[in-house]
């Protein structure tokens, strides 16, 4: 799924803290948003394995969750629903495609990597790629209420999202073409960060 639909999701895991702690929701809402999106730093280093961590951030979630709700703090909020988010972001992967160039394709077996077990989890494809017009639907679901509901930065933060999603799901399918592109005009030292059309991870 698209980085913008987990950071949605991370503020939805959130949203409901405004209605039992308001003071808190600042906290709780950073935390979610960034733990939504934090697994994704592993971007071009090994991705959905390096920061993907689908038991050991479920496993850390549960304790943090319980600190934060009998010591509800701002930094034990965003901690808790830091970890929350990050758990769903990696099991949410799971039932997306693979790490294949063109994911539509459903050529590849691999996920996201189960640390714990060691292996590869395989692609459940109930949305079938990032970028795919139900990944975008699934955001905008999510990111309507939301622009409702929040207000200040993170209404701003909703916007911005669902405006990258629109853009990104328009153009999905055309971005592996453009890599042989741009691997001819990038800088050396970023061609390392390309797509290898032949690579089959």
């Amino acid at each position: 799924m698209m980085l913008t639909t987990h950071v949605l999701v991370g503020l939805a895991l959130a949203t409901p803290v405004l209605a039992v702690a308001p003071e808190l929701g600042v906290p709780a809402l950073a935390g979610g948003a960034i733990g939504g999106a934090f697994p994704d730093a592993d971007m071009y280093t090994a991705h959905r394995r390096t920061l993907h961590f689908p038991v050991y951030f479920a496993a850390l979630a549960v304790p943090a969750l319980g600190l934060a709700a009998v010591a509800p703090t701002p930094a034990t909020v965003a901690l808790a629903l830091f970890l929350l988010a990050a758990a769903v972001h990696c099991r949410m992967d799971a039932f997306g495609g693979g790490l294949e160039l063109r994911p539509w394709k459903g050529t590849s077996d691999r996920a996201v990597y189960d640390h714990y077990r060691g292996r590869w989890r395989s692609p459940r494809r109930w949305i079938r790629y990032d970028g795919a017009p139900e990944d975008f639907a699934f955001g905008l679901a999510l990111g309507v209420p939301l622009w409702v509901v929040l207000d200040g930065p993170f209404d701003l933060l909703v916007a911005a999202a669902l405006a990258v999603s629109a853009v990104y799901a328009a153009v999905r399918k055309r971005l592996p073409d453009l890599a042989p592109v741009v691997a001819e005009v990038a800088p050396e030292p970023l061609e390392s960060y390309l797509p290898d059309e032949s690579e089959e991870r």
